[in-house]
């Protein structure tokens, strides 16, 4: 049950920077729309309506729709074995399903160039080798193979979470087991599909790591070479309204696909689970497709990134290396702190309190985290241009990085407020403690956990940002992401490498930690009696 104080407005300590948070989020979508619509008309009509944005759309629509349908096909059959049927080593391949996580966009495209080509990866291991992987084709499947795991993770906690009974019905019905897949199962996956593909979906929109090293030209790539080559701050702004309205329809439309739907039991239900069916002459072919999608998900870029590092292997770099190294970490520890600390007083006006303005405060934060990474970074370019204080000093990136991930670190952090009872609040404030003293006395406690996945997750998350790291940090400052793209676009795949590796290192640590989650979970549903 979620609770609401009986007070009808927040106390200060918790609205005054709760607001200013959700304004600061607000402020560069804000200075967007007055430059884009600072044009006289003719000029606007000229800019919305050239045939290269005509082009860019449908690039970009092709390319989403494109990943979508590729992760489903990886996503769906993986999450179905490894949780519905009598397959050897489930914990083994949902372990790989979700390893794919460790590798960024960018650094898998990164692996998929050295891979190919005449003095690619493969050439150099078995001797033939085939064509570099450009445009289209190459961007779909690095998009594809680094997204397939939120499909995957969606799915699998969907199927984990059905009811048996529904099923077992069908077949009391006579129902054959093809019916009750389509009639009974998937209609219950729709939640699941709709989340995955949005967050896919988002994904690609926002994508700029491998759209530029792929030479595919979709918005985000658009945006870039905008700001860096012709740089007309008009239709660079369009270009941002542009992204940011197709986010917006991907999260209006999978709104719009859910609305009136209802998948929750009308009754008490059961608690045992369901039979595990038998692969019989399936587990061959089984075992061969995932074998395959390990191959290709994970393995070739391991070994891609390997065989490439080994070759760059002679002291040169290093100093290079750790000086990125060293950068990454300045900004994404401050930042992740500092995303936690503004989370804190989010999430408690959105649990705590249930008035419009409170809820309107915590969802604003998800705005910053559905803009594309490049939209974002434009606007705070726009923004920020006049203050010399603070325009390209780390400064500007940590505040992007702080806006951007706020999402991520509230939904732990509200997790947590929901498992502390706000009575302990009215104890601590009956022993003759203050508001605010009673709040760190007695629920701060309980909040650690939760900030601590936070900063965890921010961390993480801000030593792969790429597009917001490349358009606002200093002139000459160096981060592993950036420093991957630059040599990757210049083809020098052995100097990138190391770069590559520490990135997959660091991310391997953010999967540990989604893989310790699950466990606790899936011990804990063990804990339930039957």
């Amino acid at each position: 049950m979620i609770y609401s104080e009986a007070r009808s407005f927040p106390p200060w300590y918790f609205f005054v920077p709760g607001f200013a948070i959700g304004t600061g989020v607000l402020l560069p979508l804000i200075y967007l729309l007055v430059r884009a619509f600072g044009a006289e008309t003719g000029e606007l009509i000229q800019i919305v309506f050239r045939a290269r944005t005509v082009h860019l759309l449908g690039n970009t629509l092709l390319l989403v729709i494109g990943v979508v349908g590729t992760g489903m096909f990886l996503a769906g059959p993986l999450a179905w074995v490894t949780t519905r049927t009598d397959l050897k080593g489930k914990r083994f391949f949902t372990l790989l399903g979700v390893l794919p996580l460790a590798i960024p966009g960018y650094v898998m495209a990164y692996a998929l160039l050295g891979l190919s080509g005449p003095s690619g990866t493969f050439a150099n291991l078995f001797g033939p080798s085939f064509p570099n992987l450009w445009g289209y084709w190459g961007a779909l499947i690095a998009l594809s193979f680094y997204t397939f795991p939120y499909l995957f993770l969606n799915l699998r906690t969907a199927l984990l979470g059905l009811d048996p009974t529904i099923e077992e019905s069908a077949y009391s019905l006579g129902s054959r087991s093809r019916e009750v897949f389509f009639h009974a199962i998937l209609p219950q996956l729709r939640p699941a599909l709709y989340a995955g593909g949005l967050l896919v979906g988002l994904h690609v929109l926002g994508d700029f790591g491998v759209v530029s090293l792929m030479r595919y030209e979709t918005f985000s790539y658009a945006l870039y070479t905008q700001y860096t080559a012709a740089y007309d701050r008009t239709y660079a702004a369009w270009l941002a309204l542009m992204l940011l309205a197709l986010t917006g329809s991907l999260l209006y439309l999978e709104a719009k696909l859910l609305r009136g739907s209802k998948f929750h039991r009308t009754g008490s239900g059961t608690s045992h689970q369901a039979s595990p069916i038998s692969l019989g002459i399936w587990r061959m072919p089984t075992y061969i497709y995932l074998s395959i999608l390990t191959l290709a998900s994970v393995v070739a870029p391991t070994v891609t990134i390997g065989f490439w590092m080994l070759k760059g292997v002679d002291g040169s770099y290093t100093q290079d290396f750790f000086r990125a190294l060293s950068g990454s970490f300045l900004v994404s520890t401050p930042a992740a702190f500092l995303t936690a600390i503004f989370a804190l007083p989010l999430a408690y006006l959105g649990v705590r309190y249930s008035s419009l303005i409170c809820r309107t405060l915590e969802r604003g934060a998800y705005i910053g985290y559905a803009t594309p990474p490049l939209a974002f970074a434009l606007a705070l370019i726009f923004f920020f241009r006049g203050v010399p204080a603070v325009y390209q000093t780390l400064w500007i990136l940590i505040y992007a990085y702080t806006v951007h991930f706020l999402a991520e670190a509230i939904g732990p952090v509200r997790s947590a407020l929901y498992q502390a009872s706000p009575h302990l609040e009215e104890a601590a404030r009956s022993l003759g403690y203050r508001p605010l003293k009673a709040f760190f006395k007695s629920t701060f406690p309980l909040l650690r956990g939760g900030l601590t996945v936070s900063i965890a997750f921010v961390f993480l998350s801000a030593m792969k940002e790429l597009p917001l790291t490349f358009l606002l940090s200093p002139a000459g400052y160096e981060t592993l992401a950036v420093n991957v793209w630059s040599y990757t676009t210049e083809a020098m795949f052995a100097e990138g490498a190391r770069y590559a590796l520490a990135i997959v290192l660091c991310s391997v640590l953010f999967v540990g930690l989604l893989l310790m989650q699950d466990a606790e979970t899936s011990y804990k549903y063990a804990k339930v009696p039957t």
